[in-house]
């Protein structure tokens, strides 16, 4: 299982079974409503002078205190509570507000609203299955508060009275605030988590990649460091077997061990033969070079692709020259990944064309498959978001499949300055189309233009035209 299949495994774990409900937040919440309360029942009382069982609204009061101290005591303050014990003290949370309400004007009370508070906590925290229980608990309660509950403290002289009718419509504007405040909650709370997972698993793609060029710098400062040592092994070997009589029994393995050293020296002179390649980093690359690169690891799936490299029409001058860039990992993972799927989907072909002028570079990438969802065009790129089936993907070494390896390669490629736009061709034919765009200045930021690098030498005609079929 590759780190972004992990991490998604984790994501779907965590969302159906663990709380993300920390107690240190329940009981900020709880304090504050306790606050709230104590406000509400002095104005009452004391300034407004209404009549209200204040002993019973203490004593429910005091009950949420004591709650929080022992939960205090017993709890570290960042202990990350379990969803069943999360949801009892919430369903706690619904029944003190539902005790405190009743005995102060039922749902002719204005502060009846407060019950969607902890159903809107619970659908960002819990499990839906706990958002559900405790939705209907609050909805129940709100219906009970509506046909029986103490008179709402008031003037003695005008005691406020309600129709039932009007009281079930505010039951009705209740629950339905309840619902919606729930679905837009639960909706935030999950695409910050995807958003989370996906850009831990982007993150583990570019450490891989690193950890992939370190590895090719330690292989030329191996290289480096060996050649001299094997250099002196050849020079003694052959000092000795001048030395050595003919019919010596050493000379046999003298020259085996010379040959040995040759062997070796060659081989690390194969590492360092292109010492530029071995840094990837700091190297320069053409756009064909770019191309070419990206398409490799997909040339042999069956499928050709056609490579095309020229300027746009119209250009003249130095910005036919064909641009430079920086080896940045990101980018070739990035079109490596959009050529993979165009392979993926294609029927018989695909066609690769990077074009240029004096302000931008361009990458169009076409398929013959059946193109993009009308329904998800708008939305492809975002984590989880594809329209391959699920099992449909050739191999496991890429987030594929899930629409994470798509959001990886737009973000990687959007991260260099490029805009990635998506269409379908035209009817009657059939197929997708990626355009992926630079200004120029993007594209070749980071070249070192005089210094060494990869690239192939700028191209000298006006148009350059290449083709690179399946090998």
């Amino acid at each position: 299982m590759t780190p972004e299949h992990s991490i998604l495994s984790r994501f779907w774990q965590s969302s159906e079974e663990d709380s993300q409900l920390r107690l240190q937040t329940i009981v900020r919440l709880r304090w504050l409503g306790v606050l709230g309360q104590l406000v509400a029942i002095a104005v009452v009382a004391l300034v407004l002078d209404f009549r209200l069982p204040v002993g019973w609204c203490l004593f429910l009061t005091a009950c949420s205190a004591w709650l929080n101290v022992y939960l205090a005591v017993r709890f570290p303050a960042r202990h990350r509570l379990s969803s069943r014990l999360a949801t009892i003290l919430l369903c706690y949370d619904i029944l003190q507000l539902a005790a405190l309400l009743y005995f102060t004007g039922g749902v002719q009370n204005p502060f009846t609203m407060l019950l969607v508070v902890p159903v809107t906590v619970s659908a960002a925290t819990l499990p839906p299955r706990n958002t559900m229980a405790l939705a209907l608990l609050a909805s129940v309660a709100t219906a009970v508060l509506a046909v029986t509950h103490f008179p709402l403290p008031w003037y003695p002289s005008a005691p406020v009275d309600h129709p039932l009718l009007y009281d079930l419509g505010i039951v009705t504007a209740v629950v339905a605030t309840m619902l919606f405040m729930a679905l837009y909650a639960r909706r935030l709370t999950r695409e910050s988590k995807l958003m989370s997972a996906a850009l831990t698993a982007t993150e583990l793609v570019l450490a891989r990649e690193q950890k992939l060029h370190a590895l090719d710098g330690l292989a030329a400062a191996a290289a480096h460091e060996l050649g001299t040592p094997l250099s002196t092994i050849v020079l003694v070997t052959k000092e000795m077997q001048a030395g050595l009589p003919k019919d010596s029994a050493l000379s046999e393995d003298v020259e085996l061990l010379r040959q040995q050293a040759l062997r070796c020296r060659e081989i690390l002179q194969k590492l360092t033969r292109h010492p530029t390649e071995q840094d990837p980093l700091h190297g320069n690359i053409s756009l064909q070079e770019m191309l070419e690169e990206a398409a490799g690891p997909y040339m042999g799936d069956g499928k050709p692709i056609h490579i095309f490299v020229h300027p746009k029409s119209g250009t003249t001058g130095a910005a036919q020259e064909q641009p430079l860039s920086a080896r940045r990992p990101g980018v070739l993972y990035g079109l490596g990944n959009l050529i993979e799927n165009a392979v993926d989907f294609a029927r018989v072909r695909v066609d690769l064309t990077g074009e240029w002028d004096q302000d931008s570079v361009s990458v169009t990438l076409t398929d013959d498959g059946p193109g993009f969802k009308p329904e998800i065009m708008d939305t492809l790129g975002e984590p989880y978001v594809t329209s391959r089936p699920e099992g449909a993907r050739k191999s496991t070494s890429k987030a594929g499949g899930l629409g994470l390896g798509f959001f990886i390669a737009k973000t990687l490629l959007e991260r260099s300055g490029a805009k990635v736009a998506l269409e379908n061709k035209e009817a009657p034919q059939t197929g997708a189309i990626v355009r992926v765009v630079w200004p120029r200045d993007a594209f070749e930021a980071g070249a070192e233009l005089s210094g060494p690098g990869t690239a192939l030498p700028r191209p000298q005609v006006r148009v350059t035209t290449v083709e690179v079929y399946d090998r």
